[in-house]
């Protein structure tokens, strides 16, 4: 499993009902974008963190690798300026009724973010120019442990998931520490 930071500001509700991620293959004067080429890295079984306005609203469960499609119509005058042909990705989201705003935790998560495609500013917003980056696990293990109960149950079902599907009895990672740190 790997771990991703999607901002969905303009997209979430379109999203998050529709069950999917969705990218232009390119910026708008043609030049590769690596959060949008970040899209074709994606794997079924990933986790996405959902974050949208200040808050990460939900987990994701990748369900499929991206393919090729038009531009959802749903998404109105958001994006005018997206090319009609993007990249999408299955997605299976998961509420989360612990939903955290990073601003609040971000001396923990500040020293966790990296140098290059951080998805947060050093303040805790999020990153305006960054649709879907990578997360480190160390990233990752923050964001679930502040996130609690509800996270580590989905990492965890998800691991059983992937290791009934390459026939191992694997372990469960009980390692993720429940981080009760107030802001």
């Amino acid at each position: 499993m790997r771990y991703w930071w999607v901002n969905q500001n303009q997209t979430y509700e379109h999203e998050f009902r529709g069950g999917y991620l969705w990218s232009p293959k390119r910026k708008s004067n043609q030049q590769r974008n690596p959060f949008y080429e970040f899209m074709r890295e994606v794997s079924p079984g990933d986790l996405i963190f959902s974050f949208q306005g200040t808050h990460i609203r939900a987990l994701g469960i990748a369900q499929s690798h991206c393919y090729e499609s038009p531009k959802p119509g749903e998404f109105g005058t958001a994006g005018a300026n997206w090319s009609d042909i993007g990249w999408k990705l299955d997605v299976r989201y998961l509420p989360l009724h612990n939903s955290i705003r990073p601003a609040d935790y971000i001396e923990l998560l500040r020293p966790l973010l990296p140098e290059k495609y951080a998805p947060l500013q050093v303040t805790g917003r999020g990153q305006q120019s960054v649709y879907l980056t990578t997360v480190s696990p160390r990233l990752a293990t923050a964001l679930i442990g502040l996130i609690g109960e509800e996270a580590k149950q989905v990492v965890q079902a998800e691991q059983h998931v992937a290791d009934e599907d390459v026939g191992e009895e694997g372990t469960i990672d009980q390692s993720i520490p429940a981080i009760t740190a107030v802001p």
